[in-house]
């Protein structure tokens, strides 16, 4: 069985930022096995300097990121797209089990099959240490985030 997840390739502007959206609102749920199924049975990463293969192996990295990373809020932007590809810059806000506020900037180059599942994710990231009242991600972390809240661009970010 085949499964699709739509919006599929070839992207137009407005069926990307339904894409990049979706993988908002999944990762902001910080529910690993939810966030795998938007990939490939093999679906190859690089986040950071980690490379992973595989849903499995995507599980065991979110679920060790999600213990280490709290409070996580993420917004994604689309930058780019072109076929079966996109490109994103996002950032998040979380805090170290210490108490220390970070915001982690970054930049995302994805790569689509024909179901429109992910089967190249390449990720960039730099961390920023801020203090609790630098924040600007505000939202009950149970949900995604509300459709009024300001997006990277509005905050300047």
């Amino acid at each position: 069985m085949v499964m699709s997840r739509p919006p599929l390739p070839p992207f137009t502007n407005e069926s990307a930022a339904v894409k990049v959206r979706l993988a908002e609102d999944a990762w902001n749920s910080r529910d690993p096995e939810r966030v795998s199924l938007a990939y490939t049975e093999g679906s190859r990463w690089r986040n950071r300097n980690v490379f992973l293969t595989g849903r499995p192996e995507i599980v065991r990295f979110l679920t060790q990121k999600w213990s280490d990373e709290n409070d996580y809020r993420l917004i994604k932007e689309l930058w780019a797209h072109t076929g079966n590809r996109i490109a994103v810059r996002f950032a998040y806000e979380w805090h170290t089990p210490q108490g220390q506020w970070m915001r982690s900037y970054g930049n995302e180059n994805w790569a689509f099959d024909a179901e429109g599942l992910m089967s190249e994710r390449h990720a960039s990231i730099n961390d920023l240490a801020i203090s609790e009242d630098e924040r600007k991600f505000f939202w009950d972390r149970s949900g995604p985030r509300p459709e009024d809240h300001p997006g990277l661009s509005d905050l300047g970010l």
